[in-house]
């Protein structure tokens, strides 16, 4: 379960980054495409999904009778001896012959043909319950290949929108260090005709290495997140350049589709699935009480170089190849046969029991994934209406902090404030730029935990 579920459980808002530059715009709809066709987990589901389908082939074919021939050609002795034997292992050796008083080394070539049809034609059901075992284990691989590509849309999404914010950061972070270095040269020129104190121009190139570090920082993550959605595509290039057109407004849908279907969700389906395949193995495991009914039919060639008078005259035999391998008797058998053993009630017995359990163990985890998932539907509305909020209130903050900067850089240009006043505002103002960054994103992030908690990705995907 921890396999499947940490993406659906630990959804993060942290915003991280990429920087990344291409002459072709990457779309999130191409790049979900890429991952699902690259991605080496995604294909290594679909060969397992093959394996499946060539099992419910093989089972099929369960139905249909044994049907074998067989031939051999042999040279030797056939000394008998009158006594018990048991063909151990199959071990001994079907040499027929008279008993004599003593050994004799006559040999001579020997031949046998076979023709046997075998066919379990009634076994109470066991034959169609392994072929519903297949079928099961089918729909359970091609739902666990669903949800595997369902997840890998929402990781790759998610990555996409980290990348597209951290490329809004480093923007911003860009234009605060334009902003901290003009701030710097008005205060070396005024500094140097003695307008105002020499330790103002130290702090505003102190302010001017704190921008370039924010911005070296902002490009650091950038790049970390370019590795990471490369990885997540299944490619080596992380030189791409993003839409930024659909992230500039909010979803249209935010609050649609509030409820959560757990036949239609791929990891609810998938964890179902597994729920089925435990409960048909112990169908299976039950249809092994009972016998089998078959029938059979034998038809035998058989050849020997040894005459029918040879238990009179030992000299009745012929060494000739071809006369010892042509067939020269016949002989045919039908019948109708069952098979009960009884002891395999016992040892089934604890079998089926086990199995039941197993199947128990897992409706419970299907029902966690149903809590966790519900949990999850309820966290991804709050937080979508707390990033509404916050996208509501951005530009109001950005607007706020832009004048007061306006502001305070014309009364420094005038020695009107102190450079405190203005740093703190050049800071209030990069500050209100990040968080527009994020508010914005944020909405987007909020949707596409929505869409992942409640199965359905069109939800976001149809919105960008």
């Amino acid at each position: 379960m921890t396999k499947v579920l940490p993406y659906f459980l630990f959804f993060s808002f942290i915003i991280i980054d990429t920087k990344t530059s291409s002459a072709q715009t990457l779309k999130l709809k191409d790049a979900v495409n890429t991952a699902l066709t690259n991605y080496g987990t995604i294909k290594a589901k679909q060969n397992y999904v093959n394996a499946s389908q060539a099992s419910v082939r093989q089972a099929k074919t369960d139905f249909l009778p044994n049907l074998s021939l067989s031939a051999q050609q042999d040279y030797g002795t056939i000394n008998g001896q009158n006594g018990p034997s048991y063909g151990l292992g199959g071990l001994g050796i079907a040499s027929s012959g008279p008993a004599f008083e003593k050994q004799n080394w006559n040999s001579a070539f020997g031949g046998l043909y076979l023709a046997n049809i075998n066919w379990d034609f009634f076994t109470f059901g066991r034959i169609k319950e392994r072929v519903k075992v297949a079928n099961t284990i089918l729909q359970r691989d091609q739902n666990d290949l669903a949800q595997e590509k369902f997840q890998q849309q929402i990781k790759v999404s998610a990555a996409y929108l980290n990348l597209l914010a951290a490329q809004r950061l480093a923007k911003s972070q860009e234009n605060n260090l334009e902003r901290a270095i003009t701030f710097k040269n008005t205060a070396v020129i005024r500094a140097h005709n003695g307008l105002i104190a020499g330790v103002d121009s130290s702090l505003a190139k102190a302010e001017v290495s704190s921008a370039k570090i924010s911005l070296t920082k902002a490009r650091d993550l950038e790049q970390e997140q370019a590795n990471r959605l490369g990885i997540l595509m299944g490619v080596t290039s992380t030189e791409m350049e993003l839409d930024t057109a659909s992230i500039s407004r909010i979803p249209q849908q935010m609050y649609a589709d509030s409820l959560l279907n757990e036949k239609n969700h791929p990891l609810m389906r998938f964890y179902k699935n597994r729920v089925d395949v435990s409960n048909e193995q112990v169908n299976l495991f039950r249809k092994s009480y009972y016998p089998t009914f078959s029938l059979f039919g034998v038809m035998q060639g058989r050849g020997s170089g040894f005459s029918s008078a040879y238990a009179q005259n030992q000299t009745a035999f012929t060494r000739s190849y071809f006369d010892g391998i042509n067939p020269t008797r016949g002989n045919y058998l039908l019948g109708v046969g069952v098979v009960w053993n009884l002891t395999s009630i016992l040892r089934t017995s604890p079998q089926v029991r086990a199995q039941q359990f197993q199947s128990k163990g897992l409706q419970d985890e299907y029902e966690l994934v149903g809590q966790q998932l519900q949990a999850q539907l309820s966290l991804a509305n709050a937080k979508l209406k707390n990033a509404i909020d916050n996208y509501n209130e951005a530009p109001i903050q950005v607007k706020a902090a832009s004048d007061a900067y306006l502001q305070k850089s014309t009364l420094y240009k005038n020695g009107l404030t102190t450079i405190v006043d203005l740093t703190q505002a050049l800071y209030t103002l990069n500050r209100a730029e990040t968080d527009r960054d994020i508010a914005y994103n944020n909405v987007w992030q909020a949707l596409l935990l929505k869409s992942a908690a409640l199965g359905d990705f069109d939800l976001f995907i149809n919105e960008f």
